[in-house]
């Protein structure tokens, strides 16, 4: 057979090596819907633990709300499981034109494109607007999938070191003589929890006649005054020449994505985009859901300011207790560790005291930014954030690193 022994054992000892380097991955099993409590099986075969979880893309709690989960059985009744087949063959639903045309008014767009996820938008949305005459300047720590849909186009790539304005500027003076310049950003990034500054890199794109093109998946519902976003937040609606963004976030956590801006570039994806031309339009069950979700969030800001408040408690708790946190105002709050195992270890201790949050290790994080990364949600009481505190502050204790330095944690565990 072509899968022999040998092939066999380069993989084991490749998985083995993995391992050995503490970066293994291992995957929970969730018993329950999402919430801000689930029932969770690990290891495999363990009797269920209840615990909090405070690492859930969850960030409205709208995962499991009644009303949105009511919208999706009717929208499962009303429509059906599925459409069986693109866009450009069968067309779609009544319901997709008003889910896109309902996130165009609600992100301040010209236009909006659904795709089965905002990781097909973003490997879409480069090879349908660009060409080979052109250059994509981008953040150096955009999202994955950012850099999977750059590496499928055609045009010149170059980077830009992290939220330097400066720098981005000297790229943008050196592409001068491309056709079009394409700078690329997430609007949060989703490992530290920073944003962006949209404001000034309007300005700059303004100036060197540049599109801007923003990863919103992080932000959309809950960032911003009314929580349309970064692009709210920095004051730059109407600016921003393409967004994407997802539903499986804070708009419903479930699937789909969206590519939305100027009519033209939104059109380009509709004719070019190979995940739009060639997969299922959206499941008729999630459109109705995310429906629900716009009306829940649309003429009202309370989850969004809950989430508010209940991020600068979990934000002031962390940080008098002396752990090292990443700088940011987001719902994201990276518990810095610098070791792979050690990420694993307080994980696991977390666990046991009743409070789900998982290490995050190289590849998904540089080597040496090994980290906690939990993120808030508006479903969080503060009963639940006053617990997993507790837990925190204990297992912080149990290692010695609360109050620590970088320097020292690095020196007692190494990186």
């Amino acid at each position: 057979m072509a899968y022999s022994d040998d092939i066999r054992k380069m993989y084991k000892d490749t998985l083995q090596g993995i391992m050995d380097a503490g970066l293994f991955k291992q995957e929970r099993f969730i018993h329950s819907p999402q919430a801000a409590e689930i029932d969770v099986e690990f290891p495999i075969g363990a009797p269920l633990k209840r615990v909090i979880n405070i690492c859930a893309n969850n960030y409205l709690g709208l995962s499991s709300h009644p009303e949105v989960v009511k919208a999706a059985h009717e929208g499962l009744d009303s429509r059906g499981y599925g459409m069986s087949s693109v866009r450009f063959i069968c067309g779609c639903q009544d319901i997709h034109k008003e889910l896109e045309a309902r996130l165009t008014e609600f992100l301040g767009t010209e236009d909006t494109v659904l795709f089965p996820s905002c990781m097909d938008a973003n490997a879409g949305v480069f090879e349908a607007i660009l060409t080979k005459d052109d250059v994509m300047i981008s953040d150096r720590l955009v999202h994955a999938s950012l850099i999977d849909g750059i590496r499928l186009a055609s045009a010149l790539h170059d980077t830009y070191k992290h939220n330097d304005m400066e720098h981005l500027e000297q790229k943008l003076q050196l592409h001068a003589d491309k056709r079009q310049k394409l700078v690329i950003c997430d609007g949060v990034f989703s490992m530290d929890g920073d944003t962006a500054k949209l404001d000034e890199m309007v300005a700059l794109c303004e100036k060197y006649n540049a599109m801007i093109l923003v990863d919103d998946s992080h932000s959309s519902g809950f960032i911003g005054k009314t929580g349309r976003g970064t692009h709210e937040k920095y004051g730059v609606m109407g600016k921003i020449d393409v967004i994407t963004t997802t539903f499986g976030k804070g708009l419903g956590g479930a699937s789909g994505g969206c590519v939305s801006g100027r009519r033209e570039l939104v059109e380009m994806c509709r004719q070019k985009a190979r995940p739009y031309l060639f997969s299922n339009t959206m499941a008729p069950v999630i459109v109705a859901g995310v429906l629900k979700v716009m009306d829940l969030i649309m003429h009202n800001t309370e989850r969004r300011d809950k989430l508010e408040r209940n991020t600068e408690f979990w934000r002031k708790g962390l940080t008098e207790a002396g752990f090292v946190l990443k700088d940011g105002d987001t719902p994201i709050v990276p518990v810095m560790l610098f070791n792979a195992k050690l990420s694993q270890d307080v994980s696991r201790d977390l666990f046991h005291e009743g409070v789900y949050a998982i290490g995050f290790f190289f590849p998904v994080v540089p080597q040496g930014a090994a980290r906690i990364r939990t993120q808030v949600s508006a479903g969080h009481e503060m009963h639940h954030l006053e617990k997993a505190l507790d837990a925190f502050i204990k297992v912080g204790k149990k290692y010695e690193i609360l109050g620590k330095t970088k320097a020292e944690i690095i020196e007692r565990y190494g990186n």
